[in-house]
């Protein structure tokens, strides 16, 4: 079996996914409010969070994040193992990563800082779903092989589906899957309480389930990447050709069952349901095959220097960007630009404040600082 070094392609993608959470999506739509474009602001409108059902491109930033993830774990757990740890010391570095990551996460999003109990919430965070689907994937990654492994991933998305379809809430039928009535929110509620992140429509306990099965494919596209396989109907020679062609049909078999499976149950984000689980994996596969192939096969790395920057400390970028408004700071270094750039000026405003973040975590890359959990 392949072990290859450090993927960039893995890197850039991280930093390509960064890029919209830490300012990317406000450079995008104050550009399309300015020009007041009809296709830029088609474009500008993926740059919004669908209310329930169906997809933006900007519902996929969460779960590309938690298949990159999963592509983590292989590389990481190798490396592990080659030192000469114990599956047991994997399991409680796992456990404390995952404690840091679900505190940052109450941070970030549930008002943990506050210090205020009746504005707390438990869970309602990225950070917090990478917690979850991370630890539970490193346990059936390293206890499971590879056909045991699908079983599982596709066995958590079947009961997800059974759980949502055939068990009803009290008061209401099975199958409800309305913001405020449906079996996954109400299972939020009654563990909760006043805790919940209540109205927001999104579930975290049942959609566990979809987390896990979103990392295990991110450790399924690493398992692509680092097997030695070539396609028999595929006559190139080089074996990572092999590999793209496959990342790219995988991608391309989910992205179509998802589809076909949501004729008759909606993609839903804030469930985080089996058709949404198996429609963003798809995606994923997709954009790690694009990635992979320009960077790792054909060598175009130079391009993708700037996304590795943000990629390599993904963490820090996202809790500094949570912590600080850097839209509020870089007006006082471009408000003389207001009299000549008119409408287009939040624009500049946003632009800036990337430049600034950029600037951040290019000096940490140059420092060699990457901070990890």
């Amino acid at each position: 079996m392949e072990k290859p070094a450090r993927l960039m392609s893995l890197d850039a993608l991280r930093g390509f996914d960064m890029l919209w959470i830490i300012g990317g999506e406000n450079v995008i739509k104050n550009f399309a409010r300015g020009s007041d474009n009809g296709l830029l602001n088609m474009v500008s409108n993926q740059m919004e969070h669908v209310s329930w059902e169906g997809f933006h491109f900007y519902d996929l930033i969460m779960p590309l994040f938690l298949f990159m993830v999963g592509m983590s774990i292989p590389f990481s757990v190798s490396k592990r193992i080659s030192l000469g740890d114990s599956r047991n010391k994997i399991y409680k570095h796992a456990i404390k990563r995952s404690a840091i990551l679900f505190v940052l996460g109450m941070v970030s999003q549930c008002n943990l800082l506050a210090f205020n109990i009746d504005k707390l919430f438990i869970i309602h965070d990225t950070l917090q779903a990478i917690a979850i689907g991370y630890f539970i994937s490193i346990v059936i990654y390293t206890r499971l092989d590879l056909k045991r492994q699908f079983g599982v991933a596709g066995g958590l998305l079947f009961l997800y589906w059974i759980i949502l379809t055939f068990i009803p809430m009290p008061g209401h039928q099975a199958g409800m899957l309305e913001p405020r009535f449906n079996i996954a929110k109400y299972v939020e509620q009654l563990l909760f309480g006043r805790f919940d992140d209540a109205p927001a429509p999104y579930s975290w306990v049942l959609a566990s389930l979809g987390f896990v099965a979103t990392v295990m494919s991110g450790i399924f596209a690493s398992t692509i990447i680092r097997m030695d396989y070539r396609l028999s109907y595929l006559k190139a020679s080089n074996i990572q050709i092999h590999k793209t062609v496959m990342l790219a049909i995988t991608g391309l078999i989910l992205v179509a069952l998802a589809l076909i499976l949501s004729i008759w149950f909606p993609v839903i984000k804030p469930l985080w349901n089996p058709t949404f689980a198996l429609l963003t994996s798809g995606i994923s596969f997709l954009l790690i095959s694009l990635f992979y192939f320009i960077i790792d096969v054909k060598g175009y790395q130079r391009w993708a220097f700037w996304l590795k920057v943000i990629g390599m400390n993904s963490i820090t970028v996202y809790m500094l960007t949570d912590l600080v408004d850097f839209e509020k700071i870089a007006p006082n270094l471009v408000f003389g630009l207001k009299q000549f750039s008119e409408a287009y000026y939040p624009f500049v405003v946003s632009l800036t404040a990337l430049a600034i973040i950029y600037g951040i975590m290019y000096f940490l890359y140059k420092k060699g600082t990457f901070i990890k959990v």
